[in-house]
């Protein structure tokens, strides 16, 4: 026949237990800044759109860390800023006609 196994019983009792104090849960460190993939879900645009805007100057400002590209969350507040106001003079800008049509109807 097999031989029980004994449970092992703690030396704590019930009433130490609940007067443990649980640790403290450890806090996630802050991003300050974003990376260019990051950067471009954020702000729901293609890594291609990012580069294109990137090469005509209308790109945010970058901080290189070695090998990396950060963009800090300041630099994204400004490039909205930026953004939103451009396309605030584009729409105020009357808009074109189109060649061969005639402006005079």
């Amino acid at each position: 026949m097999a031989r029980r196994e004994r449970k092992k019983l703690s030396k704590t009792s019930d009433a130490e237990v609940q007067s443990q104090k649980p640790e403290a849960e450890v806090q996630p460190t802050p991003r300050l800044a974003l990376n260019v993939l990051q950067f471009c879900e954020a702000y729901d645009i293609s890594e291609g759109l990012y580069y294109k805007l990137k090469k005509q100057g209308l790109g945010p400002r970058e901080t290189k860390i070695g090998t990396r590209t950060l963009i800090s969350f300041k630099a994204a507040d400004t490039w909205f800023a930026a953004r939103e106001a451009a396309s605030g003079k584009a729409a105020t800008k009357p808009a074109r006609s189109a060649k061969g049509e005639n402006a005079n109807l």
